[in-house]
């Protein structure tokens, strides 16, 4: 059994002139951010690895999770390349997990995100929204074998107001 934690980063901000790797969360989205963190202790596996783009917006995020889930950040594994909006590139990067791992909570970007929970989860979601988390299992050994999974749990920021 595999599972894997889709986390889309948290609201960003569009008010500097900043490439768009650099943009910084907004405090909504930081908010956002603690208060999606502070609600999903339920719905983890015991243990896990996270992975998040290097962008800005996306590490910040997934410092404000570990933060809250008392997750070590020096354990947080950044990847370049998951810093896309494509979900085949996506699911590339997933499927190069190393086996070892069974659970993998992932911070990125949509239209990524959205897409790959739509084609490995069986719940569609119309959009994963910024701070969203989709809790996927997979009936596999491998990670390069994942193919159409459950869907497990969906928490929004919407949920918790």
């Amino acid at each position: 059994m595999k599972n894997l934690i889709l986390i889309r980063h948290a609201k960003s901000s569009w008010e500097a002139p900043l490439k768009d790797f650099d943009r910084p969360l907004m405090k909504r989205g930081i908010l956002d951010a603690h208060d999606v963190s502070l609600n999903i202790s339920g719905y983890l596996p015991k243990t896990y690895i996270i992975w998040s783009s290097t962008a800005v917006r996306a590490t910040e995020t997934a410092l404000i999770f570990a933060q809250n889930l008392s997750y070590p950040l020096e354990s947080i594994i950044f990847k370049d390349d998951l810093y896309t909006f494509d979900e085949k590139q996506l699911e590339k990067v997933i499927k190069s997990c190393d086996n070892s791992f069974e659970s993998v909570i992932l911070f990125g970007h949509n239209e990524a995100i959205t897409n790959f929970v739509n084609k490995f989860g069986d719940v569609f979601i119309e959009n994963v929204p910024t701070s969203g988390f989709v809790s996927l299992q997979f009936d596999a050994e491998s990670w390069d074998t994942i193919h159409k999974g459950k869907t497990h749990k969906t928490i929004f920021p919407k949920d918790l107001k």
